[in-house]
């Protein structure tokens, strides 16, 4: 009886057995297939830039001080840190510079080549300048203020602290339309018989094109405005759209009258206001 008891406890132990190693396989299996899944979906998604807004533990310091930033170089294969509050290493100030663009660069967007010079520290500490070209591709609706930015190519102060340049949209005067957010304006002036007895106007557009506007029912008076839909400006957001053309009127007033023509005006225009 002994000996039965034994045969059944070895053959049930040895199919428990079994069973687990097949369990611990399949898991094996399962996370394998989990593991490869993470890194084909995470390929590529590692950012230049890290920004570290809070304690966070490092494997040589422990922990890294509130608002420290530091930047991985990724042209470089061992991914080394070059600015850090800890390392005591600080990035220098941005390199800024002004860009020009006309109304017609920011409505309907443009490529410019930007040539600049940048100080260069070579690892022995010599410092030598490099000419570069950069492109900036300018989109329709940018506005003056917008901020472009190339990381590592500004002045260098040391072979591992590199600045960035930045540069600044700045809008060109333009000599016949101001901008107004996203619409345009154009000052057009009239004569006085003009602005009283109706008359055909020229209306310049951004671009070259024209179109003529006739007024015929309204009496112009100064400060009045006309408003032609979608001959403004390229709107950043919403693409193939545009704000508005506002034409604006001023009047220009005789210097001076004849004893007769005072009265000629006089007896038209007394009673029409």
């Amino acid at each position: 009886m002994g000996g039965v008891r034994k045969a059944c406890k070895s053959f049930i132990s040895k199919h428990r057995l079994g069973k687990k190693s097949r369990v611990k396989s399949k898991d094996k299996h399962h996370l394998q297939v989990d593991l490869e899944r993470d890194v084909h979906e995470t390929e590529g998604l590692i950012s230049p830039r890290v920004s570290v807004p809070r304690l966070s533990r490092t494997a040589s310091t422990g922990f890294l001080p509130k608002g420290s930033v530091f930047h991985v170089n990724p042209t470089r294969n061992n991914s080394t840190i070059l600015y850090s509050d800890v390392n005591g290493l600080r990035k220098p100030p941005d390199t800024v510079k002004r860009l020009e663009c006309t109304l017609e660069d920011l409505c309907f967007g443009c490529i410019k080549k930007v040539y600049i010079k940048r100080d260069i520290v070579t690892n022995d500490g010599q410092v030598i300048q490099e000419d570069e070209v950069l492109t900036i591709n300018v989109k329709p609706g940018w506005k003056k203020g917008t901020k472009i930015t190339f990381e590592g190519k500004g002045n260098q102060t040391s072979p591992t602290c590199i600045a960035d340049v930045m540069f600044v949209i700045d809008e060109k005067q333009h000599p016949v339309f101001k901008r107004n957010g996203d619409d345009l304006e154009v000052a057009i002036e009239l004569p006085l018989v003009d602005a009283l007895t109706g008359c055909t106007v020229t209306i310049p557009f951004l671009g070259g094109q024209e179109s003529r506007l006739t007024i015929a029912n309204d009496v112009i008076n100064p400060g009045y405005t006309k408003t032609i839909e979608g001959e403004g400006m390229c709107l950043l957001k919403e693409q193939g759209k545009r704000g508005n053309l506002n034409i604006k009127f001023s009047v220009k007033f005789p210097q001076n009258l004849t004893e007769e023509q005072r009265s000629e005006c006089f007896n038209i225009l007394q009673d029409s206001c």
